[in-house]
């Protein structure tokens, strides 16, 4: 491991004549891991892995499907006919300490070794004290002594299967094991396999809104830290509007008790949760830093939705509106992600694709619109990659595979593009099927495909499936859009509204009713055209290779471009005006 070639290499150093050592240098060289960061790009924040820009285009496991090296092979080669580059994995603190103070790395190594055997990366997940609030991962000997390692508790003083964040016992054991996992992975994945982690699992209170242990009644009683006052002063333009208006309420105290400062609800109480979850977790990050000084680190939200209150929902967790308090709490932590289960995508990606925090979703519901989703919050929001839930029982793999197949070889463009106001997203379902972008001077307009009359599913009944692409401008008159269930068209920004009409199956009118009034009066203005439209592939070096040229009933004679739904396509297209 590098550990080992390092001494290697410091034992060599007075043996060798110069030029002997240069050499063996820059062989052993070859072995150091080259670890994966963010950088800042125009107005997003890109991924780097092996010194490239990079999409995690995968998913995540069950989390009970990768505790053998019989479950990691199965997940990655399931991940292989997905067309993944990436996978999420748990690691169990159960498993690598079942007796405190004796580590067992196995599950780990098997992960590390057979990823890097498909070459498909790996994201890890820290499954220690909390797992979806509970403390479910914890060894026995952890849950066992409830003493030590104090649980949670509920206003009526009820306690919970969830371990104290208040207690300094819980953070050094976590802390202790999380350390050790990392310093493992440090010297043992020299060809850098880990490119993520995350740090405990949708963290939150249940039951109720805070804990009401001994140790948490104490803290309460401190009040508000200076650091969180401070933090909501130098940054009052962009605090979320619900953490704004209860301190705006409450006067915008300097100081005084959580009530004090942000009023007497369960609300403070979720305020006063956040900020002590998020301490602990920074006390994770600052280790984490100190072994892996650039690799992206990241915590997860299950979220706040249906109707839910504080602790009927995970409450406390990293979630929009929290995002000022864990922000300030957990500086380390470089972004906030949520896991996506209920409806309304594109409103909940919106709440986290924010200028202080960048767009990964580690957790979706693993479903049909996934591939297409992906297109979406890359081109829309420069996400740094979204993860399907279970993807090991998916039954769709070959529909899916030809979209994240094709959004990986579009990812060295991709890369250029991330931040400059140079890339476009589009998602549809059945209750939003149209977008409309104005750029460049062109009024271009996007629809789901079954806006088209042709296929028989788009009005006999059928449920629209999710449909979705990217848009890359690569200059004026010319874009890349790559996706599925797309219709596109183009026409001058200034360019009056048309009514929409009908069309029959034939691509004319559905009837002559439909014709439109020829007394209109003079026209006036450009026009935009189709110069030319080529389905292609990208080549591993950005050019592109043609696989056929489009034209007549695959553009409606020059009115538009479009992409099945059954089907993944990349679209050349160079535009043209006239008049």
């Amino acid at each position: 491991d590098f550990q080992h070639l390092q001494i290697f290499k410091e034992s060599l150093t007075m043996k060798l004549p110069v030029l002997s050592l240069t050499l063996l240098l820059t062989v052993l060289g070859c072995f150091a891991r080259t670890e994966s960061r963010l950088e800042r790009q125009g107005t997003a924040t890109r991924l780097i892995v092996d010194e490239k820009p990079f999409i995690i285009i995968g998913g995540e496991t069950g989390n009970s499907m990768a505790s053998s090296a019989e479950d990691v092979t199965r997940c990655l080669q399931i991940a292989e006919n997905h067309g993944y580059n990436t996978v999420l994995f748990p690691v169990a603190w159960e498993l690598i300490e079942p007796r405190e103070g004796e580590f067992d790395f196995t599950s780990v190594d098997d992960i590390i070794r057979l990823a890097g055997e498909r070459d498909i990366k790996v994201g890890l997940l820290w499954f220690g004290v909390w797992k979806n609030s509970m403390s479910c991962y914890t060894p026995d000997w952890f849950k066992k002594d409830t003493r030590r390692f104090p649980r949670a508790r509920t206003r009526s003083g009820k306690p919970l299967e969830i371990a104290s964040a208040f207690s300094q016992e819980v953070f050094d054991a976590d802390a202790s094991a999380f350390t050790r996992l990392l310093d493992h992975i440090a010297r043992t994945d020299t060809a850098g396999t880990v490119i993520i982690m995350q740090i405990e699992n949708e963290i939150g209170m249940l039951e109720d809104a805070r804990d009401h242990s001994p140790a948490a009644r104490k803290e309460y009683d401190k009040g508000v830290p200076s650091d969180l006052i401070s933090h909501l002063n130098k940054n009052k333009k962009s605090l979320h509007p619900q953490l704004l208006g209860k301190w705006q309420d409450a006067g915008m105290k300097q100081k005084g008790s959580w009530t004090e400062v942000f009023g007497d609800d369960i609300h403070t109480d979720e305020i006063f949760m956040a900020w002590n979850y998020a301490r602990y977790v920074e006390g994770l990050a600052r280790k984490a830093r100190e072994i892996f000084p650039t690799m992206p680190l990241y915590v997860n939200a299950a979220m706040n939705s249906r109707g839910r209150q504080p602790g009927e929902y995970p409450s406390a967790g990293p979630l929009a509106h929290l995002k000022d308090v864990w922000h300030a709490a957990a500086p380390t932590i470089d972004f906030l992600s949520p896991d996506l289960y209920d409806n309304g995508f594109k409103d909940w990606v919106g709440k986290y694709a924010l200028p202080d925090n960048p767009l990964f979703i580690p957790e979706i519901k693993c479903d049909q619109p996934n591939a297409a989703q992906l297109h979406y919050v890359v081109g829309h929001h420069n996400a740094i990659g979204l993860c399907p839930f279970a993807f090991n029982n998916r039954k769709d793999a070959a529909y899916q595979k030809k979209g994240t197949e094709q959004l990986r070889s579009l990812i060295p463009l991709i890369g250029e593009h991330l931040g400059k106001g140079s890339m476009e997203g589009f998602y549809f379902d059945a209750d939003s099927t149209v977008s409309v972008t104005d750029r460049d001077g062109l009024r271009i307009t996007a629809k789901h495909f079954f806006t088209l009359p042709w296929d028989p599913r788009a009005t006999d009944g059928s449920q629209w499936p999710a449909a979705g692409g990217i848009m890359l401008r690569l200059s004026p008159m010319e874009y890349l859009v790559a996706g599925s269930g797309l219709v596109v068209t183009f026409e001058p920004s200034d360019a009056k509204a048309q009514t929409e009409k009908a069309l029959g199956e034939d691509g004319f009118l559905a009837s002559g009713s439909d014709r439109q009034s020829q007394a209109d009066g003079k026209w006036q203005g450009k026009r935009i055209g189709l110069a030319s439209v080529k389905q292609v592939a990208v080549n591993e070096d950005g050019s592109f290779r043609t696989i056929r040229t489009l034209n007549g009933d695959e553009t409606h004679q020059g009115r538009h471009i479009r992409i099945g739904v059954d089907d993944f396509e990349i679209l050349h297209v160079r535009l043209y005006e006239y008049e």
